[in-house]
Order: structure tokens, then C-alpha cells, then sequence
């Protein structure tokens, strides 16, 4: 199987769980968050438990030269698999919400995850083998009111995960966009969505969205949504519903 697998957004969640699974296939991992005490934390323990090599890296990966600093580190190795996994969300209406914030998640949700795809992805292509997984959303089926960037940052994620599949499918890559539902991570807490309707629902756990969306990697699926009830209303029933009633029907979720 594929050895080496970087994944971004490492020390908590999806990420994690992510980690914690290629781990238990036998593969090394390269890891990076800001947290560099839960990078450390987690790499200590998956090489007692599987003695597998984990390289830590914490940094910024939104900052400006984010993607940049983290390619320079890892660039004198064979990544076999790409994990974009860092993003965030925040709730609120647009034009009241802090533009820097909505601004910084654009450029880590969106910039960084291009830039990996794109230096990481001309080594994969000069080899001739390699995957990407690019954590989406089911955010991406629609617009997001009280979430409007959010929402668009994975609407463009899974549109370019796409595209790049198609690009570089004869060059022995495959890429795949990863789109779960609600999933019980810290993710809610951060993006201050307590109290919405979204969260009050019961949502997939971190381990489970993590096992799916890899094995959904190691196929070469283009687009893997976790949930078979959210995958046959996203792509039989919303496609079909006036679009304000859409518009509606988000909003009412992501409403306290």
C-alpha cells in the first residue's frame, strides 16, 4: 500500500482520525496543525501502537506563506498521499461578520489547499502515481446563508477537486473530494454553531467520515458523501427544489 501520507489539520477531528488510520494500515505520515503539543501528543502515540515513523510540523498553513514553508519541508520526500483536511467555518450574516476572518478562511479552506495540490501534485505527476483527498462538505451541494463563505469555500473545493481528477487522471492520480455531513468534531464550537439546528442533529463521528472518505481515496472515487440519506437527497431531490426554498431551508438550519 502507499507509505507516506501528509495530512493537514492533523491534531484534532477528521484529521486525527485520518492519521490514526493510515497509521493502523502500516503507512508513515507527515502531519501538521498549529498545535504542535497534539501533533507531538499524536505522534507518540501511533508509533508505540503501530511503529510506524511520524514526522510533526506545526505551522500556520493559512498564513501567507503557509503551503510554501510546509512544501519546503517536505519536499525532499515521496508523498504517496496528499490529505488536505485544514479548514474552518464561522457562523453569522455576512456583512456582520469580521471581513479578516471570513478573508483567512478564504486562504487557509481554499489557498492553501491549492497550492499543496498544485506543488505536491507535479511530484506525484513526475512519478506518475499518487492520491488526493480533499475534505469538502455536503456544504458544497449549495449556497449557505449564515455561513456564506463557508459554504462556497467547499462549493469551490469540490468543483476544483474535480476538475484536477480529470487533469491528472492519465497521469496516475487520483483525486477525491470528501463530502460529509455534520460530523461531532470541535468543529461546531469554533465555527459558533451551538444552538443551531445543524448541530442539535447526530452527526457522524471523526473516525467513521475518516475510514470512509480514505477508502473512498483508495478507489479513486471522484466524490464520496458518507451519509446514503444526504447522498440521495443531495443528488436526486435538492437539485429539483426552487432555489429560494433552498435558500430557506439552509438558512432555518443554521439558524439559533
Amino acid at each position: 500500500m502507499p507509505n507516506i501520507a501528509l495530512i493537514t489539520g492533523a491534531s484534532a477531528g477528521i484529521g486525527r482520525a485520518f492519521a490514526k488510520y493510515h497509521a493502523g494500515k502500516g503507512g508513515d505520515l507527515i502531519i501538521t496543525a498549529r498545535r504542535g503539543d497534539a501533533l507531538d501528543t499524536l505522534k507518540s502515540e501511533l508509533e508505540a501502537a503501530h511503529k510506524i515513523n511520524v514526522t510533526t510540523l506545526p505551522l500556520d498553513l493559512g498564513a501567507a506563506d503557509g503551503a510554501a514553508r510546509l512544501y519546503d519541508a517536505v519536499k525532499g520526500q515521496k508523498i504517496d498521499i496528499l490529505i488536505n483536511n485544514a479548514g474552518f467555518g464561522g457562523h453569522g450574516n455576512f456583512v456582520d461578520r469580521d471581513l479578516a476572518a471570513d478573508l483567512a478562511m478564504i486562504d487557509l479552506n481554499i489557498k492553501s489547499l491549492v497550492s499543496l495540490c498544485h506543488m505536491i501534485g507535479q511530484d506525484m505527476a513526475g512519478r506518475g502515481n499518487g492520491k488526493i483527498l480533499n475534505v469538502s462538505s455536503t456544504a458544497s451541494y449549495m449556497p449557505g446563508p449564515l455561513q456564506a463563505t463557508y459554504f462556497a469555500t467547499k462549493a469551490y473545493v469540490s468543483s476544483f477537486s474535480q476538475a484536477l481528477a480529470e487533469e491528472l487522471r492519465d497521469k496516475g492520480i487520483t483525486v477525491t473530494a470528501l463530502e460529509p455531513g455534520y460530523v461531532m468534531t470541535e468543529f461546531a464550537t469554533v465555527a459558533d454553531l451551538e444552538g443551531t439546528d445543524l448541530v442539535k442533529q447526530k452527526g457522524a463521528t471523526a473516525e467513521s467520515v475518516a475510514q470512509f472518505g480514505y477508502e473512498a481515496m483508495l478507489k479513486g472515487q471522484l466524490r464520496a458523501i458518507n451519509d446514503v440519506k444526504l447522498r440521495f437527497m443531495l443528488n436526486w431531490i435538492v437539485p429539483w427544489l426552487p432555489r429560494k426554498a433552498v435558500l430557506g431551508m439552509v438558512r432555518k438550519m443554521q439558524a439559533k
